[in-house]
């Protein structure tokens, strides 16, 4: 008996330590401080835009040395634009899929049919101004794409400029040969310090969820909800579906299990559902694909440009959205309109990478685009975007990760054994394997031993 109960108080020390276990608590007590002190949930907002902002720091970074170094470690450069074209290709599919997919559940289910509302009732002051202004061109979405300066993109928040500077300066680093192999090894020595700070980081995350959650549920509260709730379980439900079914069919053609996958990144999808913000995760998860078996050149390119072009969530979100502001007015778009409105978000869709409540405003511009409904209609959603935000999140994190998986396949740069030992593996078999990768991460980056005479010369 006594030496039960050591180990029952280790099992629960080590329970208390693990961060997803942190986040359920943090999202608990968040949810309870809204509901019994609602004043006081506001004021806790900033503890998540902290959080967000202490993150978003350190992405630009993450994405730099990721790429630069898997491109300029790749033996033929022809292999970086088979990567990005097939990741491109594969991103185009998924989206298309994802919003037919909405577009047919809000066509046959009606969330909002029967509301009748009149546009002239309808107040545009509760619509954030950023989907009210001007909306990206395609000729502003490639300007934002080239930074005013070199190390400009990389001290930014630009995540789109990071990538294009990031690709061109590994290339360059590929090309240069031996006398850029010094520079690569500082790269690659940076990338240590700087996912160091990501675990740093990311050991506040639990602080953004209780503040986050505290908020919501003290600025929208239950009852505010009761009209828009089939919305949200439609969407909900939707989601899942989406999750089970086409996530599903992917990870099992891939011969891997996507619940297996799941628990594996239960830590970045429990922040993201909790803060709203994919990029929150995007340090963690590259880190965790590579533990997993994906090839750096692989992680480096497919993620930070998932994060930009695959957000299957928002895909969803926006077909049925639109559908359900339409169906609320009294609106019946034909499927030639509904088919256009697609097209157009497919484009528009693209130029808001980064920007907090991005799908919000493609939404806008997609409206103002295609010209059936009024703006002032998205007031009759606004109150429950960051609701509907969380599904969206939670699938375009989960949906990034499938296609890296995916892409690594395809390109023969997968490690599926490993991948299986990953994905069976539990606790501490599951941090030793992460121990083995950081162990292997620091060989890479020390210093290479100093020889003498022609055999140093030699090396």
């Amino acid at each position: 008996m006594p030496s039960t109960a050591p180990a029952a108080r280790s099992r629960v020390r080590s329970l208390l330590g693990q961060l997803w276990f942190q986040v359920i608590v943090a999202a608990v007590l968040g949810i309870a401080v809204g509901f019994l002190f609602p004043k006081a949930g506001p004021a806790l907002k900033p503890l998540n835009d902290w959080f967000i902002s202490l993150v978003s720091m350190i992405v630009v970074p993450v994405v730099f040395c990721v790429v630069t170094t898997g491109i300029a470690s790749m033996d033929n450069l022809r292999k970086a634009g088979r990567i990005g074209g097939k990741a491109i290709g594969y991103f185009v599919v998924l989206s298309l899929v994802s919003m037919l997919i909405g577009l047919v559940v809000a066509n046959v289910f009606k969330p909002g049919a029967g509301m009748h509302i009149d546009p002239a009732t309808l107040d545009p002051g509760g619509v954030p101004k950023a989907a009210t202004q001007g909306h990206a061109s395609f000729t502003d979405f490639v300007s934002g794409l080239i930074p005013d300066s070199l190390f400009g993109a990389i001290t930014g928040d630009n995540i789109l400029a990071a990538l294009l500077v990031s690709i061109v300066f590994g290339a360059a680093l590929n090309l240069a040969g031996p006398s850029g192999a010094p520079l690569t090894r500082g790269i690659t020595a940076l990338s240590g310090v700087v996912f160091r700070i990501v675990r740093w980081v990311m050991r506040l995350a639990p602080f953004g969820t209780f503040g986050a959650l505290a908020s919501v549920v003290a600025t929208y509260g239950a009852e505010s909800l009761q009209q828009l709730l089939y919305l949200i379980v439609l969407f909900t439900a939707t989601c899942v579906v989406y999750i089970v079914v086409v996530l599903g069919s992917i990870m099992r053609a891939c011969q891997l299990g996507l619940f297996a996958l799941m628990r594996l990144l239960k830590d970045e999808l429990l922040v993201a559902l909790s803060t709203c913000s994919s990029e929150a995760v995007l340090p963690q998860l590259v880190r965790k694909l590579e533990i997993l078996g994906a090839g750096r050149p692989v992680v480096g390119i497919v993620v930070p440009s998932g994060f930009s072009f695959n957000l299957d969530g928002s895909a969803i979100y926006l077909t049925m959205a639109s559908l359900f502001l339409a169906q609320a007015l009294g609106m019946d778009l034909s499927w030639q309109q509904q088919l256009t409105m697609v097209g157009v978000m497919m484009l528009t869709s693209k130029g808001t990478a980064g920007i907090a409540g991005g799908a919000f405003i493609v939404l806008a511009s997609s409206m103002t685009a295609v010209g059936h409904m009024p703006l002032a209609a998205l007031a009759l959603i606004v109150g429950i975007d960051r609701i509907l935000n969380e599904g969206r999140v939670f699938i375009n994190v989960l949906g990034n990760a499938v296609a890296t998986i995916v892409i690594g396949k395809w390109e023969n740069d997968f490690d599926q054994d490993k991948a299986r030992r990953v994905l069976s593996a539990r606790g501490a078999a599951l941090a030793e394997l992460e121990a083995e990768y950081d162990a292997a991460q620091r060989a890479a980056i020390a210093p290479a031993p100093v020889t003498s005479g022609a055999q140093g010369a030699d090396h």
